[in-house]
C-alpha cells in the first residue's frame, strides 16, 4: 500500500510510520519541520496540514511520481489546556486550523488520489476529551468534535468512490502532545476512563490496523476511543 501519514516527525504519527515500513509500505509522511525517519520507502514533505498551496504542491509531487494513494491517516494535530475565559484567540485559531481545518484540507485533496486506489481509506484523529467533556479543553475538544463529524458525512459523501472514513481517539499517550499538561490534570482524566491507564502507541496502531485492511469495507463512519470511555 502507498501510505500518506501527517505529522510523522515525532511522536504518534512517526511510530505509525515506522510501523508501516516494517511491515514493507510505501509511506509519504509530512510535517511543518524537516523529517526525522531515513528509510528507502519513505518520503518527506515539508507542509502545514493547513495550508491550501503546500497541500496541493505536495499531491501533485505524490501524483507525479505515485499515481495514486490507498490510505490517509490525519494524524496532525495541536493540543492546549485553558479554560475558556482564559484562551488566546490565537491559541484557539491555532487548534481549529490543524486540527479541524487541516483534516478537511487534507482529506480534500488527497481524494484525488485515494479515488484511483481499489480501497481508499481515511483515518482521523479526535480524542477522549470529547465524550468526556472534560474542564480546561472546550477549544482543544470543539476542534476534535468537528473531526468527528467530518468523519461521519464524509463517510457517507465518500462511499460512492469506495472510500472509508473513520477515526480514532486515543487515551492519554506519553507524547510531546501532553508534555506541558499537569500531572493532576492527567491523572484525573485517567480515572474517568474505564481502564485507568496511559495508552500506548501500539494500542492506536492495532485500531489503525483494523479500519485499513481490505476486509474492513464495510467499516465506516465509525469512532473508536480508547481506553472506555462512555
Amino acid at each position: 500500500m502507498i501510505m500518506v501519514i501527517t505529522g510523522t516527525r515525532k511522536g504518534i504519527g512517526k511510530g505509525i510510520a515506522l510501523h508501516y515500513l516494517e511491515k514493507g509500505h510505501m509511506v509519504l509522511g509530512c510535517s511543518r519541520g524537516e523529517g526525522t525517519i531515513e528509510h528507502p520507502r519513505y518520503r518527506h514533505y515539508q507542509a502545514d496540514v493547513s495550508n491550501d498551496e503546500q497541500v496541493q504542491a505536495m499531491v501533485k509531487s505524490i501524483r507525479q511520481q505515485e499515481n495514486q494513494v490507498d490510505v490517509l491517516i490525519n494524524n496532525a494535530g495541536a493540543a492546549a489546556m485553558n479554560h475558556l475565559l482564559l484562551t488566546p484567540t490565537a491559541k484557539a485559531r491555532q487548534l481549529l486550523e490543524v486540527n479541524t481545518l487541516g483534516t478537511m484540507v487534507m482529506t480534500r485533496e488527497m481524494c484525488r488520489l485515494l479515488r484511483r486506489s481499489p480501497g481508499g481509506r481515511i483515518v482521523n484523529f479526535t480524542t477522549v476529551a470529547v465524550p468526556l467533556n472534560l474542564e480546561g479543553e472546550a477549544v482543544y475538544a470543539a476542534s476534535k468534535a468537528a473531526v468527528e463529524t467530518l468523519t461521519r458525512i464524509g463517510a457517507k459523501e465518500l462511499a460512492p468512490y469506495g472510500i472509508t472514513v473513520n477515526a480514532v481517539g486515543p487515551a492519554p499517550v506519553k507524547t510531546d502532545l501532553i508534555a506541558g499538561v499537569p500531572e493532576e490534570k492527567i491523572q484525573g482524566l485517567l480515572k474517568q476512563q474505564a481502564i485507568h491507564a496511559f495508552g500506548t502507541i501500539e494500542d492506536v496502531i492495532h485500531v489503525i490496523d483494523f479500519f485499513v485492511k481490505p476486509e474492513s469495507r464495510m467499516i465506516t463512519g465509525q469512532v473508536v476511543y480508547l481506553g472506555g470511555v462512555f
